[in-house]
């Protein structure tokens, strides 16, 4: 996962693996291919017309269809084309792309007044550098600017991007293609989906970011991506760029082991049980299930990607393989200059990180609890905003400064859209009957204060209770309460939002408490990652950051994998495929016109010349995680060739190891994409945009 600013260093090996551009050009995001790459949502997608066309996954656009969707008027089910550009949709409100149009390092204006300061002095040094960069950098309209940590602490960039506002449903494939197969081929190979939806960026008449108007027009990117035509075989060079999510493969080996002996269980626990009880709670409510349709399946992707994590990393002996590299780092490590202090910062990390272990349980908790309900987490909002408004701006937590209130206000638009009262309280009654069982001193006294009792009669009525007389289920109240004063808040007589008064200081200590633990590991990871660093150097081998939501490219081939013996998956799959699994029956019920369609065998210009059969899917050796989802796949002259979307189950756990044997990404074949837009469900207007042929 290299930052496009490291390619030039590694040109010999790109040209090796078969890229037949120029790898200075891709450390460019001004130039083409970087310059269309964009974030879209918390993933990733790019431009692939002129006139702002959005190429992302299904399943990240997914939001965008529910939101549009209605009992009546079933998008999830039956797709969507827009004939033309007044009948594209708009996406919700809180709905983003983002343009990256610079990456600077400015590490020493971060760490200038955090030298030599310890704790949560450290963390607040870095956070108000870090709010001034940002604050500078956004004084141009329609920018959003952050700062990137690399390698935990040890250089900062700032990153500027133009945000796009106006986002809108342009094509969207139907539930049955989008997500055939559903959880039971996630993270399987192999695939046979068709994950992908067009989005069309628009913007003010003056060019510049706007809200949604239907006087707006669409945004005319610096640079656009072409779909390539040619025959995608095995061998054949590949690269992807996009915006990773987190990966922790420079974390230390304690945790590691932590990981693997505690967070993965546990969070496989929590999440099947969040999932049975939301599914049974909206069992006899058809409007309720639409409204949770999102959560449910982020639920179900997280739940499976832990289980598949735990797994991949049993399977790969990280704790040990992980252990055994840290200590031959740490011999090496003694052997150098300047080795005690190094060792000294590494032992006083490794103590901080023992001391958050010990209420990791109740931290888990207590993140679901306010982040996985949906008026709670309103009310939580809107009383921390209040009480973030009386600051200056600069001293304002993050995520709740000027900046940040229209995103907040779009969120809470459209809570409505995403809430049931009966889902929402079974699912705050699971949470809190498991923070009931914690150990006493895990408990929090404000909690306890607000959902009094132990037994879950009493723990009901104290939800009950808090529910009884609210109207931030509407709309109109929740705005109401955006704009109001901490005070004013306090006094509200509404029995969400005095809960929500009691509940907020608690989380804000905390969070507190959080800063100081990471305000010293900010201080104290970089001697780790210097060490690591210099250990791989004198292997001969260069290091890139973890992943943190930046942009970043992968290369290797269309692969295939031996996952055990006797097995090997094959790298192409084909609509022989989709009509196997038919069953009729979801997840495995194809519509009736894509089989009619594979049944006619026309296939035109997009079969596959070796198979003489049209493929759906394609499987590579690339590096990928979590926001590489919507990332564009190229070939070796840039052309757009695969929309990746999954990994294969044995590579969930890429995002803490990256075991070359079991590493595998899987894309959407943009030939299925082409002929699904021919043939299929034709939107004929589309493949011209994109200088596609109609056949």
């Amino acid at each position: 996962m290299w930052m496009p600013s490291q390619l030039p260093e590694i040109a010999g090996q790109l040209r090796a693996a078969g890229f037949q551009g120029e790898p200075g050009d891709l450390a460019e995001l001004a130039k083409p291919p970087m310059n269309a790459v964009v974030k879209v949502g918390g993933a990733t997608g790019a431009f692939v017309s002129a006139d702002g066309l959005v190429l992302t996954n299904h399943h990240v656009a997914f939001g965008v269809i529910q939101y549009n969707s209605k009992p009546e008027r079933d998008l999830i089910g039956n797709g969507y084309i827009a004939a033309d550009r007044a009948a594209e949709l708009p996406a919700n409100p809180d709905y983003r792309v983002l343009v990256t149009t610079g990456f600077d390092k400015i590490t020493d204006r971060i760490l200038a007044g955090a030298r030599g300061k310890r704790g949560r002095a450290y963390y607040d040094a870095v956070d108000a550098a870090t709010k001034a960069a940002v604050a500078e950098c956004e004084r141009e309209a329609g920018t959003r600017c952050s700062v990137a940590n690399m390698y935990y602490g040890t250089d900062f960039y700032l990153i500027r991007q133009l945000e796009l506002r106006d986002i809108r449903l342009v094509y969207a494939p139907p539930d049955a293609i989008g997500n055939y197969g559903d959880e039971v081929d996630n993270f399987m190979w192999p695939r046979h989906s068709g994950d992908f939806t067009l989005l069309r960026a628009y913007v003010g008449k003056d060019g510049k970011p706007a809200d949604y108007s239907p006087d707006n027009v669409p945004y005319q990117p610096p640079g656009h991506l072409q779909i390539g035509t040619d025959p995608v075989r095995e061998g054949d060079y590949a690269m992807l760029a996009g915006y990773p999510g987190v990966t922790f493969r420079h974390r230390m080996a304690s945790e590691f082991k932590q990981q693997i002996e505690w967070q993965l269980p546990s969070r496989v626990a929590l999440f099947d049980r969040m999932i049975d009880t939301i599914e049974a709670a909206a069992a006899k409510d058809a409007d309720a299930k639409v409204r949770y349709a999102a959560q449910v399946a982020s639920f179900k992707n997280t739940l499976k990607r832990a289980q598949g994590e735990l797994d991949g990393l049993r399977r790969s002996d990280a704790v040990r393989v992980r252990g055994q590299d840290e200590a031959a780092m740490l011999t090496w490590l003694d052997k150098q200059p300047q080795a005690k202090a190094t060792r000294a910062d590494i032992d006083a990390a490794q103590k901080v990180l023992d001391a958050s272990a010990a209420t990791r349980e109740r931290d888990q908790l207590l993140s679901a609890i306010r982040n996985q309900t949906q008026l709670l987490n309103a009310a939580l909002t809107v009383q921390r905003l209040a009480l973030e408004r009386a600051k200056p701006d600069a001293q304002r937590e993050s995520g709740y400064q000027q900046r940040d209130e229209v995103l907040i206000t779009g969120r809470l638009k459209q809570v409505q859209r995403r809430y049931a009262p009966a889902v929402e309280r079974e699912l705050l009654l699971y949470l809190l009957k498991q923070y009931k069982a914690l150990a006493p001193n895990l408990r929090v006294a404000e909690i306890d204060q607000v959902f009094p009792g132990e037994d879950e009669a009493a723990i009901r009525r104290g939800i009950d209770a808090v529910y009884a007389r609210t109207g931030l289920g509407e709309e109109a109240a929740r705005l109401q309460a955006i704009g109001a004063d901490a005070k004013t808040l306090q006094g509200a007589d509404d029995s969400l939002l005095q809960a929500a008064a009691i509940l907020t200081p608690a989380f804000m200590r905390l969070e507190d408490e959080g800063k100081t633990r990471d305000g010293e590991l900010l201080r104290l990871r970089p001697a780790y990652m210097r060490a690591l660093i210099g250990y791989r150097k004198s292997q001969g081998r260069a290091v890139y950051p973890d992943a943190n939501s930046t942009l970043r490219v992968s290369y290797g081939k269309v692969s295939t994998m031996d996952p055990r013996d006797g097995v090997r998956y094959r790298p192409l799959t084909t609509v022989q495929g989709i009509i196997e699994k038919h069953t009729g029956t979801a997840p495995f019920a194809a519509p009736q016109a894509l089989r009619e369609a594979i049944a006619q065998g026309d296939f035109g210009s997009t079969a596959d010349p070796e198979l003489k059969t049209q493929t759906v899917d394609f499987l590579t050796n690339l590096d990928t995680t979590g926001g590489n989802s919507g990332s564009p796949v190229l070939d070796a002259h840039g052309k757009l060739i695969g929309l990746n979307f999954d990994s294969n189950w044995e590579a969930v756990s890429a995002s803490w190891m990256f075991d070359p044997r079991y590493k595998r990404a899987i894309h959407v074949d943009m030939r299925y994409l082409r002929w699904l837009l021919a043939k299929v469900y034709p939107a004929p207007h589309l493949l011209k945009e994109m200088n596609l042929p109609a056949e």
